[in-house]
């Protein structure tokens, strides 16, 4: 695997094989046994978006990993100033021996991965988020003891996370279901390949989109950058939203799932935030060991 640029480029047996790693290191890890897989290595982590979960989890991977991490904000590079994408790719490609980067627009991650000679990891772009994703399918591994066959419902925003989930469900054998509100569907594209190739609808009944759920997942109504829009959102949103109702129509012992940071009584009621905690913050660690499974693959 040479990058990580979206989940479309990945087959379902490459998604296996990065969540058998995943696995592998996460038991490594709790069983103190050091992988140093990347020993001498440097990672540049170039952040236009801020983060929580994706640079601890990068920043400690590479360190469990044996290598380093650089922390790169678009303020500390030319690329904040106008440099393009095509010289910063060609430039760092002599430091690093890859690069992770969240940012706005996937064509930055597409061009980094064209003129620069060493692994590109998408960390987070307004278009999609496989990191997360494939978090989420380890996680929904582990509590469910397969993917396939299951249903997976995403109530909210048809966002990047909608997006990767549709894609990464579908690959891996999920039916797929979203409820969103008219105008805010996922990628068009995306879509008419879900329903070409699996099982897919999406609509805005939220409870016929839960029904018979084994898992349900969710994301703030206003991502990143949609700051202004937050107010507007909250008012076409406000019944797409996580709640007994919808728990009751999901199959009886559902998990639910959520990529972070959760705004309770908005995407999700506190009351079912917090009586499926320990999924949720299982997913975030899972962020830790997934992503240190992709670095391996891609820098190994």
């Amino acid at each position: 695997m040479k990058h990580l640029l979206k989940l479309q480029d990945l087959s379902r047996e490459e998604i296996c094989s990065i969540l058998n790693m995943a696995d592998q290191l996460k038991y490594e890890k709790k069983h103190g046994i050091e992988h140093k897989r990347l020993a001498g290595k440097s990672l540049g982590m170039i952040f236009q978006k801020s983060s929580t979960r994706t640079r601890v989890s990068f920043e400690v991977g590479m360190y469990d990993l044996g290598g380093q991490a650089l922390f790169l904000s678009s303020n500390d590079l030319q690329i904040g100033r106008g440099e393009p994408v095509e010289d910063t790719a060609r430039v760092l490609s002599r430091y690093l021996d890859g690069i992770m980067i969240r940012t706005y627009k996937q064509e930055e991650v597409e061009k980094l991965a064209e003129y620069g000679s060493i692994p590109i990891i998408n960390g987070l772009t307004d278009y999609c988020h496989p990191c997360q994703v494939l978090a989420d399918l380890m996680t929904i591994r582990e509590y469910k003891g397969a993917i396939q066959g299951n249903k997976l419902t995403y109530i909210g925003d048809g966002n990047n996370m909608a997006n990767s989930l549709i894609v990464g469900g579908i690959k891996m054998g999920m039916k797929v279901s979203i409820a969103c509100p008219k105008g805010y569907e996922p990628d068009s594209e995306i879509m008419k390949w879900a329903a070409e190739n699996g099982e897919f609808e999406c609509t805005e009944d939220i409870l016929a989109a839960a029904k018979d759920a084994d898992v349900l997942y969710t994301d703030v109504w206003a991502s990143m950058g949609q700051e202004a829009e937050a107010a507007e959102r909250k008012k076409i949103f406000v019944n797409y939203q996580i709640n007994d109702e919808v728990m009751a129509v999901a199959k009886k012992g559902a998990m639910v799932q959520h990529c972070l940071p959760a705004h309770r009584g908005e995407e999700i009621t506190a009351k079912v935030f917090e009586e499926h905690a320990a999924e949720i913050f299982d997913e975030a660690e899972n962020r830790l060991h997934v992503q240190k499974a992709v670095l391996v693959k891609c820098m190994g």
